[in-house]
């Protein structure tokens, strides 16, 4: 396989597992780096090796010509981004959230479509080892082929504080948005991943702690149009015993009619049969970069699909399907009724 060429453009806080995961990717050269901030770009390319760094994003993409984008800034910036690397013919990879709303990220889906660009969005909770393993077992129907229920609960314990999130990404106090937007966009991903398509919701949302302006807990009921229901019990306020709560982001239970499933927080999977005494499922992962290494197996994938030119598992048409389930999430808790996918 030919070397793919690449550049990024933003270096915030979680941009240092985006880079680490593409420097060890084979087949993969970032040959740029790009932030409003010149100087934290330049430092960032020494230190990692890498040849270039711009803080203009116009003036990186024509000179470099790379093969893709990776695109790891705030979300209004992404239909402006996203918008450029496409008239540029340039493959693109996102992080979410895509967009600050549904309508906006259509914007960018449509755009993508026009210029006919693959695009995939950095969703990378299902990427993590445990959920890839817990798709397999549901496959291979070891609990049953009837979902019940799938209970994600999860508490984070870093919002707690008078100065929550200021050591990590201060933004998050100033999001009107937040538990739902930036963290439980991942986990309606996962059920999606694990469950299927998701046809209403009925969400009650809340906020713990009064010095930020947005939602920092959730308590969020899911159909699926196929059948069993989920119930996302979330908040970042409460406090987690796990020795590292944002290993797996909580644990999570799924129960079908022969059995049930228990991932928990240290990442091992129970199953228990119905009937029969639980057994711990044996499976291969790494607690290393970022949750189980799941920002390199979806870049790792990307540039798969890149080769190949098959669909990627989060094409940015396919992530709309996320995105309406999120203002529904939203619509529903503020009107205080169940809300109906379109």
């Amino acid at each position: 396989m030919k070397t793919i060429k690449g550049v990024c453009i933003g270096l915030g806080y979680f941009s240092k597992f985006h880079l680490e995961a593409w420097l060890r990717l084979e087949q993969v050269e970032i040959t740029a780096l790009c932030d409003t901030n010149l100087a934290l770009a330049e430092q960032t390319a020494q230190r990692l090796g890498i040849a270039s760094a711009y803080s203009d994003y116009n003036e990186m993409l024509n000179h470099e010509k790379p093969d893709f984008v990776d695109i790891i800034t705030p979300p209004e910036t992404h239909k402006e981004l996203c918008t450029i690397a496409a008239q540029k013919g340039i493959a693109i990879i996102c992080q979410k959230p895509l967009a600050p709303s549904l309508e906006a990220s259509e914007e960018i889906a449509t755009m993508i479509s026009q210029y006919g660009i693959r695009m995939m969005v950095h969703e990378n909770f299902r990427f993590q080892p445990w959920h890839r393993e817990i798709k397999k077992i549901l496959e291979s129907k070891t609990i049953g082929e009837d979902l019940h229920q799938i209970h994600w609960h999860m508490r984070m314990g870093d919002g707690w504080q008078e100065d929550a999130y200021m050591n990590r990404q201060p933004y998050f106090r100033e999001m009107k948005k937040l538990l739902m937007y930036e963290t439980g966009i991942h986990l309606i991903d996962v059920l999606r991943f694990l469950g299927g398509e998701i046809n209403n919701v009925f969400a009650k949302l809340y906020r713990y702690n009064t010095n930020i302006k947005g939602e920092d807990a959730a308590m969020v009921l899911c159909d699926f149009k196929n059948g069993g229901t989920a119930i996302i019990d979330a908040n970042r306020y409460n406090e987690s015993n796990a020795q590292n709560p944002r290993l797996t982001f909580g644990a999570l239970r799924i129960e079908c009619n022969k059995g049930s499933i228990h991932l928990q927080e240290d990442a091992r999977i129970v199953i228990k049969p119905l009937g029969r005494p639980e057994l711990e499922h044996v499976y291969r992962f790494e607690d290393k970069n970022f949750s189980g290494d799941c920002v390199y197996y979806t870049q790792k994938h990307f540039i798969e699909q890149l080769h190949s030119g098959k669909p990627f598992e989060n094409d940015v048409l396919a992530y709309l399907s996320n995105i309406k389930v999120l203002e529904k999430v939203y619509e529903s808790a503020k009107k205080g009724i169940p809300k109906t996918i379109n």
